[in-house]
């Protein structure tokens, strides 16, 4: 109860923080209860296009929420002592992208009452049915470790005995929940674009670049506004976490340009003709891609050279970039661009409506305020010990 009470004290900065998310949040919701009504038909959506942009955040939130275990193994494996004060911060990182992930599933099903069929009549040879069963025993599993170890934190006590295998069953879920998540996509024979044996491992890098990326950001921004500093050690590491994850991803991606360009396999050259140069005068994702090809190049060269690097406000920026380039790439890019052309030929445009967008923000608005809130009580937990 002590750290709920610690979640509705604050400034005037932090209501008028809390307000302006449960506005984006109500907007969302209002335009959640039109498509209740009317149907996934007011989306950008088509029957060519059958994942548009929920999946597509879906997909990449998944990634931030895997990417809790760069903070977890180095800390509770290998007892790395730098990352004591950041741990916690990446574990409600990781509760809140999952919530997302599942608000995305939810919304994109259409009508809610689909979810209780992936429950009420399981189907152990689906993947869906698979990604339900990792997503939510992930956000169980760091919702109780990040509880029981603030708790006692809080008491002064050392963390129960039986915490510890709970930690380390939550090393290898969180790779398991974006492999799935890759299968999702490698089930689907008549997607060229996705069959592909790297899929599960170009996820992986991704999410280990982005999600650590963006826990630098919160750390710096946690230090601007309040007196709790995560430590230059653990941003550092952090930065170096990103800098091998992001040179992998990109190998992995010139991997796949080169297999489908020097084969010239058709399938996968219209795909990347369509996300690159466009298709049939579709170029609606031509700039974005490009972008993303900028910021993942701007961000290698600032990232490997450690002068660079070890400059935080260049490494805020750095972070920033990283995270939008992986944001297009795999948010945008590798979902759409799987669908676009589609196995018969055809090129679909999409574009996302303005509801469409509207509830995305407001599901992005619930993870954010989910993380003010974590953060506030994991703050004012350290700040009573201090």
């Amino acid at each position: 109860m002590f750290m709920l009470e610690k979640a509705v004290v604050g400034s005037r900065r932090y209501w008028i923080w809390v307000g302006c998310l449960l506005a984006v949040i109500l907007a969302g919701f209002l335009c959640y209860l039109l498509q209740l009504k009317e149907g996934l038909g007011i989306t950008g959506m088509s029957r060519d296009v059958s994942w548009g942009l929920y999946i597509a955040q879906f997909t990449f939130f998944v990634g931030v929420a895997a990417s809790a275990v760069m903070v977890v193994l180095p800390y509770y494996l290998h007892n790395y002592k730098a990352f004591g004060k950041i741990t916690i911060l990446g574990e409600f990182l990781a509760v809140s992208a999952v919530t997302m992930c599942m608000l995305f599933i939810f919304v994109d099903m259409g009508q809610p009452m689909r979810v209780l069929n992936v429950m009420l009549h399981p189907t152990p040879h689906s993947m869906m049915f698979w990604d339900m069963v990792s997503l939510s025993g992930y956000l169980f599993l760091n919702a109780l470790i990040s509880y029981v170890m603030l708790e006692s934190e809080r008491e002064g006590v050392a963390p129960p005995h039986w915490i510890k295998p709970i930690i380390l069953l939550s090393i290898p879920w969180a790779v398991s929940i974006h492999t799935v998540t890759a299968f999702l996509y490698n089930g689907l024979p008549g997607r060229a674009f996705w069959l592909t044996a790297i899929l599960a491992p170009r996820f992986l890098a991704s999410a280990f670049a982005a999600g650590p990326a963006l826990l630098i950001l919160l750390a710096m921004v946690i230090r601007k506004l309040t007196k709790f500093d995560a430590g230059s050690e653990a941003i550092q590491k952090l930065a170096l976490i990103v800098t091998y994850a992001m040179l992998i991803n990109v190998f992995f991606v010139l991997m796949e340009v080169f297999t489908s360009l020097y084969s010239n396999i058709p399938e996968d050259a219209a795909h990347l003709k369509f996300l690159f140069v466009g298709l049939d005068g579709n170029t609606e994702l031509v700039p974005w891609m490009w972008t993303s090809v900028t910021f993942a190049i701007l961000s290698l060269v600032l990232l490997i050279v450690p002068r660079y690097r070890k400059n935080e406000k260049l490494l805020a920026f750095t972070c920033v970039i990283v995270f939008l380039s992986l944001w297009i790439d795999k948010g945008i890019g590798l979902i759409i661009g799987g669908f676009i052309p589609s196995p018969l030929e055809t090129v679909t445009s999409y574009v996302p409506t303005l509801p469409e967008m509207t509830i995305v923000a407001s599901i992005w608005a619930i993870g954010m305020l989910m993380i003010t809130v974590f953060y506030k009580i994991a703050l004012s937990v350290r700040h009573q010990l201090a």
